[in-house]
């Protein structure tokens, strides 16, 4: 066997002929949906107001809040018409987002259990996941002036369900494609007032330290069977 004096010298690689095109198939992929909701102004305003108002009378709970205030489990027995048409709103979602084994629409009749959340400066949450549902979410009531200035921190952030493996052996490499530089890492979402997230309830996730003045409000919930 000759071996030339650029392959002896450790040059790259080069395909001696031409390489077959492969089909790449994007197998387990993990759904995050976001949605804007209409006349989200008005619904903000009054949840602002009753969340605000929960906030002085009822201590925190603690969960995964780095401090912050965060409600009982049961805004949805006191957070009023307003939050129902969110619940509403995420209870069509998962109807587009769930189906059966065979591919086809399916209803399910869905249990919610949600909670406010308040953060001010230097407030956030830890990683965690939301056991016993089967879709999670969050909405934004207010998000703190981050939707128009995104270095105030504050985003919404999931981690690789696939765990830190793919960048264990070799981390400056990573998979070809869009999704490539968070293989092993995270994706992080900037918040906006009006905006509903939802995804797996097992999916990772935490909201980075808010970095603002102002007071960043959220909702989560919890889509059980």
């Amino acid at each position: 066997m000759t071996i030339s004096n650029q392959a002896a010298r450790g040059a790259p690689w080069a395909p001696q002929a031409p390489m077959p095109k492969a089909e790449v198939r994007n197998l387990f992929p993990t759904p995050v949906a976001v949605a804007m909701l209409p006349e989200a102004e008005a619904i903000n305003r009054e949840l602002r107001r009753i969340i605000l108002e929960r906030e002085q009378k009822q201590p925190s709970t603690q969960h995964s809040n780095l401090g912050g205030w965060q409600s009982s489990w049961d805004l949805q027995d006191w957070g009023g018409p307003m939050l129902q048409r969110i619940l509403d709103t995420a209870r069509g979602l998962a109807g587009q987002l769930t189906a059966d084994r065979q591919g086809r629409a399916v209803a399910v009749e869905w249990k919610i259990n949600c909670w406010a959340n308040v953060n001010r400066s230097g407030q956030g949450n830890e990683f965690h996941t939301h056991p016993g549902a089967f879709w999670s979410g969050s909405y934004y009531v207010d998000d703190g002036g981050i939707g128009a200035n995104p270095h105030l921190g504050g985003e919404f952030e999931v981690q690789d369900p696939r765990g830190v493996a793919p960048a264990m052996y070799a981390p400056n490499l990573t998979f070809a494609g869009r999704n490539g530089p968070s293989v092993g890492a995270a994706e992080m979402m900037l918040p906006r007032a009006g905006m509903m997230v939802m995804f797996p309830s097992w999916l990772q996730h935490a909201v980075r330290p808010y970095r603002g003045t102002a007071t960043r409000i959220s909702i989560a919930f919890n889509m059980s069977v």
